[in-house]
């Protein structure tokens, strides 16, 4: 017997979760110096949050701590249960290695007890979309050790690509690694962006334009995806439904997915890449890891 557990930064709608039996560990956050949290989406008024963040309003997180893990993982192995953690990307949060050293103490507190942690090297839904597949896996009978090994692989062929209104955000958190390449923010230019094979967000071209930013991300997909008719494909915004349900035509147009599911950004990755952020995850032949980064200087389908 195991249970499934994850963090917030899933971005997965509170029903599935609850109707799957999924611990969910909350990341905290400070909204202009007052605590918050988000433990349910559907509590959380994302237009309301990322208006503020327009308005001005200072949004900062910080990391969950080893004993806050502990005390959510403890009563699950006191129960009897084994357990799977699948978290946010060690690569943008030092969340993952919080976990790490609760799973240390609590074997050593429950000798015989598993606790196998997945790295998703993702956030948002490239995380939620690994827990939809080991709930997925674990309905159908599969082991822990063997579901383990299959999200160890999915993570790898999992893309992870968006766009943002305002490069700010990401800035003002550090969690873009090659910020050199996009100093300023240039009028009606867009990045696309992505998570890398270490987890870590990476810019790799500049669109001129909104539209064209969308439909690079529509585009990307085409050329990548693999077997779409047996995918849930996700799409994260931050307050910019249109453009979800822009993009979501688009990738319905060439290769129509068996699914797509779309949310708001919870606050914790959102605040990061902040209001207007649209985002792409499904599965693909290498995981984008093809599509390069951008040299310093470089300007693509401008």
């Amino acid at each position: 017997m195991y249970h499934i557990v994850t963090d917030t930064s899933a971005n997965l709608p509170t029903q599935i979760l609850k109707r799957n039996n999924v611990t969910v560990i909350p990341f905290p956050y400070f909204v202009n110096g007052e605590a918050a949290a988000c433990p349910s989406t559907e509590a959380f008024n994302g237009k309301y949050f990322f208006e503020m963040m327009r308005e001005g309003a200072k949004v900062t997180t910080s990391q969950i701590n080893a004993a806050f893990y502990a005390s959510h993982m403890r009563p699950i192995l006191s129960s009897g249960e084994n357990i799977l953690f699948i978290g946010m990307s060690s690569g943008i949060s030092g969340s993952f290695n919080s976990a790490q050293l609760a799973a240390d103490q609590l074997e050593k507190e429950f000798p015989g007890k598993k606790i196998r942690l997945v790295d998703t090297l993702g956030a948002s839904l490239g995380e939620g979309l690994l827990v939809l597949k080991a709930v997925k896996e674990k309905l159908r009978g599969v082991s822990l050790d063997d579901i383990y090994a299959k999200l160890l692989d999915a993570r790898h062929r999992l893309c992870n690509i968006f766009t943002v209104e305002n490069l700010k955000y990401l800035r003002n958190t550090g969690r873009l690694s090659n910020m050199a390449s996009f100093v300023g923010n240039l009028l009606h230019i867009k990045p696309l962006l992505k998570g890398n094979e270490n987890g870590r967000i990476v810019a790799f071209s500049r669109i001129f334009g909104r539209r064209k930013s969308i439909e690079a991300l529509a585009e990307r997909y085409d050329e990548y995806v693999v077997h779409p008719e047996e995918q849930t494909v996700g799409i994260a915004h931050a307050d910019c439904e249109e453009d979800a349900e822009l993009l979501s035509g688009l990738i319905r147009k060439n290769n129509p997915p068996k699914e797509i599911l779309t949310v708001c950004y919870e606050p914790v990755t959102g605040s990061h890449v902040g209001p207007g952020t649209l985002a792409l995850f499904f599965e693909a032949k290498d995981g984008c890891r093809s599509m390069g980064e951008t040299a310093p200087g470089e300007n693509k389908n401008q």
